[in-house]
């Protein structure tokens, strides 16, 4: 599939989505409609065991929602709306696919370029070129595409606010420290740290990766959890794929001291 604000390179079973719409990377209707595109058909590839998502831009990963496009839909009769808005089903589409999701942040992310990586499983940043905020209050209304639902169960309720009422721009190192990426690395070694982790989760069996997302990403009380994780290893134990790996572990000494102290596992 051809898209014009985005390419798509698969390698090693890793999907690299970069986002190159200039001049500022804005999530106008072109970048979301491809996005969302982009989405739906790397979650049926079972080519793809990771997607990374990334910009071209040495400056902008996604600069912000387009404020016209907001203005817009502010100005139509919404109806019998269910609450659901078509950037939440695109955002949607990065959390629930059942591959690995990981943002990779060397600029700036505010708005909802901020909310499209909250929808990723994981996000790692630069220390010297991030810029990260929610800043959508400055302008009288409130970060709507997830961002007001998901921050608070990321970070915890008083971060969240913080962030999303002072509006202010977070650097790479603070949005470790708050949680808001999972690491903040050198700018030489961003590149480098993303390709590893994404090609090693790429290659591990696929039914276990998005069970693994499944039993994550549950939400409730933790005893209807303990259920969902208990039944969804029973299911990843008894795959075909399974079954071999854990053989093939045994007859390679594992569970002996020599081998487990030897990294086995890499």
């Amino acid at each position: 599939m051809a898209f014009d604000s985005i390419s798509i390179d698969i390698k090693d079973r890793v999907a690299w989505l970069t986002i190159n719409h200039p001049p500022i990377n804005l999530f106008d209707m072109q970048l979301i409609g491809d996005m969302d595109a982009a989405g739906a058909q790397l979650a049926e590839d079972d080519s793809v065991g990771a997607v990374v998502v990334q910009s071209a831009d040495p400056e902008f990963f996604i600069a912000h929602a387009d404020v016209n496009l907001i203005l817009d839909i502010a100005g139509q009769d919404q109806g019998e709306s269910d609450g659901t808005s078509f950037f939440h089903v695109m955002t949607e589409r990065f959390r629930t696919m059942p591959k690995a999701t990981i943002g990779k942040i060397n600029g700036v992310a505010r708005g909802g370029g901020l909310e499209l990586l909250a929808a990723m499983d994981m996000r790692f940043c630069s220390i010297e070129k991030t810029v990260l905020a929610q800043p959508e209050v400055s302008v009288g209304i409130i970060p709507g595409g997830g961002g007001s639902a998901r921050w608070p169960r990321m970070i915890g309720t008083g971060r969240a606010l913080e962030m999303m009422l002072g509006g202010q721009d977070y650097d790479g190192p603070t949005a470790e420290r708050y949680g808001i990426v999972n690491r903040a690395l050198p700018a030489a070694e961003l590149d480098g740290f993303v390709d590893d982790l994404a090609r090693r989760i790429a290659g591990f069996p696929p039914e276990a990766i998005a069970l693994v997302k499944k039993v994550a990403y549950q939400q409730g009380p933790i005893e209807e959890a303990l259920k969902v994780e208990s039944l969804s290893f029973d299911q990843s134990a008894r795959t075909p794929e399974a079954l071999a790996r854990m053989k093939a572990f045994l007859d390679a000494g594992g569970q002996t001291r020599e081998v487990e102290l030897g990294g086995l596992f890499g």
